[in-house]
């Protein structure tokens, strides 16, 4: 029971093994100049990064996986709570920085998402200080769809299923990256006007 107990945390430990995994293999080129890691063939970096897109896609289905084990068994724990979001954002900082990297997303969208993904995470401890908890809302849940449905095609492309950067492709590719990130900031300031409470003074 025990072990079962732990399982999700586990789970949610396992999301940031794999990026890092991600990131390493993400980072083998044949253009590199060599910092940490050597100069490769372009079939071996084919294939690293082939492999590195599948982690990145287990890594986003632990996050589905960790909370409905914690919801269905009722093992939700503090630590759980803490270390599960830090986990998403280190996934979402992991592979947005990298797609970023390979130019396949423009830097101010990853500006602006990171900034909403760590505001948000503060506003979670802020109210986890005051014992209150913040349950992901509708427009929450859309963001993280979008995210993924965005790391989704992105890692495609990237790993040569298509040209993203033909120009219908890469219009229909910018419009969705647009609306990904004006929901993400709906839904940050969505939880900032609803928890105003943990942060405003009282008057």
């Amino acid at each position: 029971m025990a072990n079962l107990k732990n399982l999700p945390n586990r789970i949610t430990l396992s999301r940031i093994l794999l990026i890092f995994v991600f990131v390493a293999l993400a980072n083998i080129r044949s253009d590199s100049i060599g910092f940490f890691i050597p100069t490769v063939s372009e079939p071996v970096e084919e294939v690293c990064h082939i492999i590195a897109y599948i982690v990145a896609i287990l890594a986003a289905l632990t996050d589905l996986l960790d909370g409905f084990l914690a919801r269905k068994y009722h093992l939700e724990s503090d630590f759980g709570r803490l270390v599960d979001p830090l986990a998403d954002k280190i996934f979402v900082v992991g592979t947005f920085v990298m797609m970023a990297e390979y130019k396949l997303m423009p830097g101010w969208i990853i500006i602006v998402v990171l900034t909403r993904e760590f505001m948000v995470t503060g506003l979670r401890m802020l109210a986890t200080h005051k014992g209150v908890v913040i349950s992901a809302d509708k427009w929450g849940k859309i963001k993280t769809i979008l995210q993924m449905v965005s790391l989704l095609i992105g890692g495609a492309a990237w790993i040569g299923l298509f040209d993203i950067h033909q120009k219908q492709i890469w219009i229909a590719w910018y419009v969705l990256l647009l609306i990904m990130t004006l929901v993400t900031i709906l839904s940050g300031v969505g939880y900032f006007l609803k928890n105003k409470s943990l942060y405003a003074e009282n008057t």
